[in-house]
């Protein structure tokens, strides 16, 4: 899944006229590796910060957008579902977007029933 991260890698690339192969090359990866990160598959090591904020001249907004996104990238956390049923996965996936409207004393009762 494309996250933010690699939406903003391909757009600073592309806004600058780089291939894939452009990017990657200047990042020292090869352009699977690269195609990887910006597709969500691989997460971005994390020298690249400092790394595209140099090679591209990031301004103060472009920097705290790619460290935000850096962040995100290396945070996400995904969960194979393939061995659920598909009422499982369904209740999972209801779960999880409801978890942000839920109040605290209602997370506290799953979190006590999880444990």
């Amino acid at each position: 899944m494309v996250n933010n991260f690699g939406k903003f890698c391909r757009k600073l690339r592309i806004d600058k006229g780089e291939l894939l192969a452009d990017m990657a090359g200047k990042l020292g990866v090869s352009s699977a590796f690269l195609s990887k990160v910006e597709n969500g598959g691989k997460k971005p090591p994390k020298e690249w910060q400092e790394r595209i904020t140099q090679l591209y001249q990031l301004n103060e907004g472009e920097q705290k957008m790619l460290e935000n996104y850096m962040f995100e990238a290396m945070n996400y956390q995904s969960i194979d579902m393939t061995d659920y049923t598909e009422d499982n996965r369904m209740m999972l996936l209801s779960f999880a977007r409801k978890l942000s409207s839920m109040d605290d004393s209602k997370k506290d009762q799953f979190k006590k029933m999880f444990e």
